[in-house]
């Protein structure tokens, strides 16, 4: 008998290429996740939002704006590893390992960069730190997913409310969401098969 009845009742395991395209689909309907790094004073784990500025590999690499002079780069400096959580109003969500490198070569700053991200960094008056695309501040983070786990609701929200309903009175675990996961071997092999296309 399972321990996790609800993750036993939901685990959906459609093929490789349909999770990824979902997972990517729901990235970029979310637009804002929340990156988590470890701080290198501590081991603390620290979570911030980021805009999701692009998407790479079939959504496999996400690409966010960075103050190459923040903590945020310090922490990746000491461990590259992090998490992206997404979650929407609807109790969609996902959660992606993955290894993050920050970039801070002008064709990757130019390529991503949106005129928006003056309103973070300031200009600081001295024609060099300006919030351009020549900022030197300007950087690109890019995380290559390694491992993602993510939720999608099933069916109506009226549907999920009556199988809360019915799971409460008979103790039977709610089949209410699409629970997927794609394992590093699959993102390896998905990785593999597309460059090779």
């Amino acid at each position: 008998m399972s321990t996790d009845p609800y993750k036993e009742k939901n685990k959906e395991e459609p093929g490789t290429a349909e999770k990824i395209k979902d997972l990517s689909d729901f990235i970029s309907s979310s637009k804002f996740g929340m990156m988590t790094t470890r701080a290198p004073s501590g081991g603390l784990l620290v979570s911030r939002a980021m805009g999701v500025a692009a998407q790479e590999a079939d959504g496999l690499d996400l690409i966010f704006h960075t103050n190459t002079d923040s903590g945020k780069t310090d922490d990746l400096a000491s461990d590259p590893h992090v998490n992206i959580s997404f979650l929407d109003a609807t109790g969609n969500w996902a959660s992606i390992s993955g290894v993050a490198s920050v970039l801070d070569d002008r064709a990757a700053v130019k390529k991503y960069y949106s005129p928006s991200l003056k309103a973070w960094l300031g200009d600081l008056g001295d024609g060099v730190h300006d919030g351009s695309e020549n900022d030197p501040r300007i950087g690109v983070i890019k995380v290559a997913a390694k491992t993602a786990t993510y939720a999608v609701n099933r069916g109506t929200m009226v549907g999920r409310a009556v199988e809360i309903v019915k799971g409460a009175v008979t103790g039977e675990a709610a089949q209410v969401n699409k629970l997927r996961e794609i394992s590093e071997g699959e993102i390896a092999a998905y990785r593999k098969g597309s460059s090779s296309t």
